[in-house]
């Protein structure tokens, strides 16, 4: 009962805050930008029952169209155009807000799909800042569009994606795997593995494409292939505590020392291959995948999750929120325990006088803490997992980071 009295108090102080602080924010996407900020609002309003905050919700979304009135023109769905389209039509679609999404939103889809087609041209698939991000921004409009020409132009798009995913792909005896460049600054290249920037995420949105008929035949081979190349560099050593690197190099060997979160490691892996074993209805790869994500629960102490603060990203209460998804998928007593100790680690993460409710992110490249508001790394994000595990109404807002 007092856990629960602290959490309300944490959701309105973050209310608070972000009412005050979304402008400080200088992007518009689902991810890293107002728009996420945005959509912890409307989830707090359906959460209490009171309009106010929906009405903050709505004033923020106006300010992100007006930015882009303005000249705002960044195109990704972490930050830009493409995650505040997602952001709006997921509000339309449940019942958040009632805007014409085709009238809205279609002006922007030449622009969008022409960012896709430069990315995927230059090897670009990042979910978050790349080619992955506008085809899952794509999937929603073509799933929620209203207008039959306009599904038939985001149809398009996808099977363009899709086709060209094939033909970029490199095919060793049954695997697939995507080279992209792992380190921008070093420029070296590899096979990123993770559901943040890799071949999860390729495999992950594939199998939400592939629940519709139209895209069925053409992505399996890729589904298939491309956890067939994830599960090749699994370590069958159940005393190690990664199963899984973060990247593959072709001249280095993989390092097996990835850490439990979102982004990069078993987690983001299990939960992809996961859904992939459902798209393709294997029994087999989904128990498989429920194996891996099992083994995570064997990992607490911090030398061994490598979880300094307590955003969705890479820290506490993101493992919760997957940890929860995973206890509402298959109800095991592991899951469970994993999700109230990592709540109970974030709630013990506010200790920042100076942040934003008591929260930091630690900032590992320049080795300090620093207040974020934002869904992905800041207290946006903290809020709506909040939200959800004390809300008894299931919440959707997390399929903007392929966990729903």
């Amino acid at each position: 009962m007092e856990q629960t009295k602290l959490l309300k108090q944490k959701l309105s102080t973050i209310s608070t805050t972000l009412q005050k602080q979304y402008k400080d924010a200088t992007d518009v996407g689902v991810v890293a930008g107002i728009s996420g900020i945005a959509l912890f609002q409307f989830y707090y309003s359906k959460y209490l029952d009171v309009d106010e905050y929906a009405d903050l919700g709505a004033e923020m979304i106006s300010y992100c169209i007006e930015q882009i009135n303005e000249g705002y023109s960044h195109p990704t769905f972490c930050n830009g155009i493409a995650g505040l389209g997602w952001a709006i039509q997921h509000l339309k679609t449940n019942d958040f807000i009632d805007i014409d999404c085709d009238e809205l939103l279609s002006p922007f889809n030449s622009y969008l799909y022409n960012q896709m087609v430069f990315d995927l041209t230059r090897g670009n698939y990042d979910f978050l800042h790349g080619a992955m991000g506008y085809g899952f921004y794509f999937l929603s409009r073509y799933e929620h569009t209203e207008n039959s020409d306009l599904k038939k132009a985001y149809q398009s798009y996808l099977d363009e994606l899709i086709t060209t995913l094939e033909t970029l792909s490199i095919s060793e005896g049954d695997t697939l795997k995507w080279e992209s460049t792992l380190d921008i600054e070093k420029g070296n290249k590899g096979f990123n593995l993770s559901l943040s920037h890799g071949i999860s995420s390729i495999l992950n949105f594939l199998s939400r494409l592939h629940r519709f008929e139209a895209f069925k035949e053409s992505t399996r081979k890729l589904i298939r292939g491309g956890a067939n190349y994830i599960l090749g560099f699994e370590d069958k050593n159940p005393e190690n505590l990664s199963l899984f690197p973060s990247w593959v190099e072709t001249t280095v060997s993989p390092e097996y020392k990835s850490r439990i979160a979102w982004c990069y490691g078993d987690l983001g892996i299990g939960l992809s291959l996961l859904r992939a074993g459902k798209a393709l209805n294997d029994v087999a790869m989904q128990q498989h995948a429920l194996n891996i994500l099992n083994h995570t629960t064997n990992r607490k102490a911090d030398d061994e999750t490598q979880v300094v603060d307590a955003g969705v990203c890479h820290g506490s209460y993101g493992n919760a929120l997957i940890y929860r998804r995973l206890c509402q998928e298959r109800n095991t007593n592991s899951f469970e325990k994993m999700f109230n100790y990592w709540m109970t680690d974030g709630i013990e993460k506010a200790v920042h006088k100076d942040g934003y409710a008591g929260y930091k992110q630690w900032n590992g490249l320049k080795k300090e803490w620093t207040p974020e508001l934002s869904l992905l790394e800041g207290i946006a994000g903290i809020g709506l997992v909040l939200i959800d595990c004390l809300s008894d109404e299931p919440n959707t807002w997390d399929e903007c980071l392929l966990i729903s």
